[in-house]
C-alpha cells in the first residue's frame, strides 16, 4: 500500500510540474484527481500512522540522551503537527518539560514559542499568551527573536479576528502589524518567510498584484505534494478571491486542498473555502460533499477555533443540500407515483392481452381439432363414397344379370323354377354379408386399431374376442357407427337390421362393461384415431 501512494505521489509530482507551472490543468481533471484522493484517503491516513508508529517505537528504545529526546520527540510532533492537535501539543509539553529539567533554555524558548504557535491556531488564546509570556525576548537568539515576532504576529492576529469587542480588535491587529514589522525588518529578503510574511502585508494594504509576483516567487521555491506547497497555493487563492477572479481561487484552492488529502493533512482550510466557494456557485452536491469530509478531518484534527470557522458553513451548506434532496425526493415519490400508475396500466394490459392470447389459443385448438375432424371425415366420406359407388355398380351388374335370367326362364316356362328363387333367402344373405365384409374393411383401413383401443376401454375379462375369420361383430359395428358420427339407434338399427330396442340393449350391455364411467364412455370411443 505505501509503495502505491509513494508511485502515485511521484507520477503527478513528475507528470503536472510543467503542468502546474503553466497553469495548464483543466479545472475538471484537478477535480478528478480530488475526488479520486478522497476516495483513496485512508492509503494517506495509514501511511501517516505508519511513520508515527515507528517514531513512538523508536522513541521507547531510544538511549537517555536528550538529543536523542530531542530528535525523535521534535520527528514525532512533526508528524502530528497538521494532523492530530491534541497529540502535537503532548510533544511539545513532553519537550518543554525535558527542556525545563535539563535546563535547557534555549531548547526551553524554543519549545514555548512553537507551543504558543500552536495553541494560538487552536483557538486556545489565553494559555498561548501564557506561554508566550514566559519567553523573554532580550535574552532570544536572532533565529528565535524572529520567530517570537512571528509567533506574537500571529496570536495578535487571531486576537484581533475573533474579538467581538472593536477597541480591542483594533489594538490588537496594531500589535500584529508591529511585530510583522519587527519581523521583516529582522528576517533576511530572500528567506521563505520573509517572502510570505511580505505577500500577506501586501495583500493586507490591497497591494494584489505586488502579493501576486511575491507568491509567484515563493512558488519557484517549493515543490509539489509538500505541506509548504499546499500553503502557498492557499494564500494564492485567497489572492484571487481578493480580485474577484473565482475560477483562479478555485484552480489553487484544488490545488492546495488536493495536497491536503495526499498528504494526510487535517489542519486545512482550503477544502471547506472550496466548498464554500461551490456552493456559492450553486454546486451545493459537490460542496456537500467537500464539507463533510473536512469536518470529519476538522474533527479529527480537534482544535476549537477549526470546528468555529468549519461549522457556519457546514450548517448552511448542510442545510441547503437537505432541501434540495427533499425536492429530488418529493420528484422521486412523483415519478414513482406515476411509473406506479403506468406499471398497474401496463400489468393490465397485459392481462388483457394475455387472456386474449389465451382466447386466440382455445380458438386455434378448437379450429385444429376441428380441422383434424373435418379432414378424418372427409376421408371417412372419401373412404365410404369409393366403396358405395363399387357397391352400386357391383349390385347393377347384379341387377341386370338378374333381370336377363328372370326374362330366359320366363320365355322359357320356367315358372316354377322362378318362383322358387325368388322365395329363398340365400341370394339376399349372401349381399347383406358382403355389404358387412365391405364396410368392415372401410372402417378398419380408416382405424387399424379400432379393435384393441376399443378393448381398452373395457374391463380385461369383458373384452371382445373375434372369432376366425372375423373383422368386426355385431357389437364393433355398432360402436364403429358411432365413431363414424352416425349415434342415432333408429339408423344403426336399419343398417344392421335389428330392432331399436336390440341396439339400447347392445349399448348398454358394453357401456356397463366399460372401464370408465358411462357418460364418458362414448367421448372415449371419439378419441380413438
Amino acid at each position: 500500500m505505501k509503495c502505491r501512494l509513494v508511485w502515485l505521489l511521484l507520477l503527478f509530482a513528475v507528470s503536472w510540474l510543467p503542468a502546474w507551472a503553466a497553469g495548464e490543468i483543466p479545472l475538471s481533471t484537478l477535480q478528478a484527481s480530488l475526488d479520486e484522493a478522497i476516495d483513496a484517503y485512508q492509503d494517506a491516513v495509514a501511511l501517516r500512522e505508519k511513520r508515527i508508529a515507528r517514531l513512538k517505537q523508536e522513541l521507547a528504545a531510544a538511549d537517555t540522551s536528550d538529543a536523542a529526546f530531542f530528535r525523535l520527540n521534535g520527528d514525532l510532533y512533526q508528524e502530528y503537527r497538521a494532523y492530530i492537535c491534541d497529540s502535537a501539543l503532548c510533544c511539545l509539553r513532553a519537550s518543554l518539560r525535558r527542556a525545563e529539567q535539563k535546563h535547557l533554555v534555549e531548547t526551553a524558548d524554543e519549545t514555548r514559542l512553537e507551543l504558543a504557535f500552536l495553541l494560538s491556531s487552536a483557538g486556545i488564546y489565553q494559555e498561548a499568551t501564557e506561554v508566550l509570556k514566559a519567553v523573554v525576548p532580550g535574552r532570544l537568539s536572532p533565529a528565535l527573536r524572529c520567530e517570537y515576532y512571528r509567533v506574537s504576529a500571529h496570536l495578535y492576529g487571531e486576537l484581533g479576528t475573533y474579538s467581538r469587542d472593536a477597541a480591542f480588535r483594533e489594538r490588537y491587529f496594531r500589535l500584529s502589524d508591529a511585530m510583522s514589522d519587527s519581523l521583516l525588518q529582522a528576517l533576511s529578503p530572500t528567506s521563505a518567510l520573509y517572502l510570505e510574511q511580505k505577500e500577506l502585508r501586501e495583500a493586507a494594504d490591497g497591494h494584489l498584484e505586488e502579493a501576486l509576483r511575491i507568491n509567484d516567487a515563493r512558488m519557484d521555491g517549493v515543490l509539489p505534494d509538500t505541506p509548504e506547497y499546499a500553503l502557498v497555493t492557499y494564500h494564492r487563492s485567497q489572492l484571487y478571491r481578493q480580485l474577484g477572479d473565482k475560477e483562479r481561487e478555485k484552480y489553487f484552492l484544488m490545488l492546495s486542498a488536493l495536497t491536503d488529502v495526499r498528504l494526510a493533512i487535517t489542519d486545512h482550510a482550503s477544502l471547506w473555502n472550496l466548498a464554500q466557494l461551490l456552493y456559492e456557485e450553486g454546486d451545493v452536491e459537490l460542496a456537500y460533499r467537500y464539507i463533510r469530509f473536512s469536518w470529519n478531518e476538522t474533527n479529527r484534527y480537534n482544535a476549537r477555533s477549526r470546528r468555529l470557522q468549519t461549522a457556519s458553513i457546514l450548517s448552511l451548506i448542510d442545510l441547503t443540500y437537505q432541501a434540495m434532496r427533499e425536492k429530488q425526493n418529493e420528484r422521486l415519490r412523483l415519478y414513482l407515483f406515476c411509473i406506479s400508475g403506468l406499471v398497474l396500466l401496463l400489468a393490465g394490459a397485459l392481462g388483457y392481452i394475455y387472456r386474449q392470447m389465451k382466447h386466440l389459443s382455445a380458438t386455434r385448438d378448437r379450429l385444429e381439432h376441428a380441422n383434424e375432424q373435418l379432414s378424418m371425415s372427409n376421408h371417412i366420406k372419401e373412404e365410404y363414397i369409393g366403396r358405395f359407388l363399387n357397391l352400386c355398380s357391383m349390385y347393377i351388374s347384379r341387377l341386370d344379370s338378374y333381370r336377363r335370367m328372370v326374362n330366359k326362364k320366363l320365355a322359357a316356362g320356367q315358372l316354377e323354377e322362378l318362383q322358387k328363387m325368388v322365395r329363398s333367402h340365400d341370394v339376399l344373405a349372401a349381399d347383406v354379408k358382403e355389404l358387412y365384409d365391405n364396410f368392415d374393411k372401410a372402417f378398419l383401413q380408416l382405424f387399424p386399431d379400432f379393435v384393441e383401443k376399443f378393448n381398452a376401454l373395457l374391463l380385461p375379462e369383458e373384452r371382445i374376442v373375434l372369432k376366425k375369420g372375423e373383422l368386426l361383430n355385431t357389437e364393433l359395428r355398432i360402436f364403429a357407427l358411432i365413431r363414424l358420427g352416425i349415434d342415432d339407434s333408429s339408423r344403426i338399427a336399419e343398417f344392421l337390421r335389428y330392432s331399436v330396442n336390440t341396439i339400447y340393449n347392445y349399448r348398454a350391455k358394453i357401456k356397463n362393461k366399460a372401464i370408465v364411467s358411462r357418460d364418458d364412455f362414448e367421448t372415449k370411443l371419439m378419441e380413438i384415431r
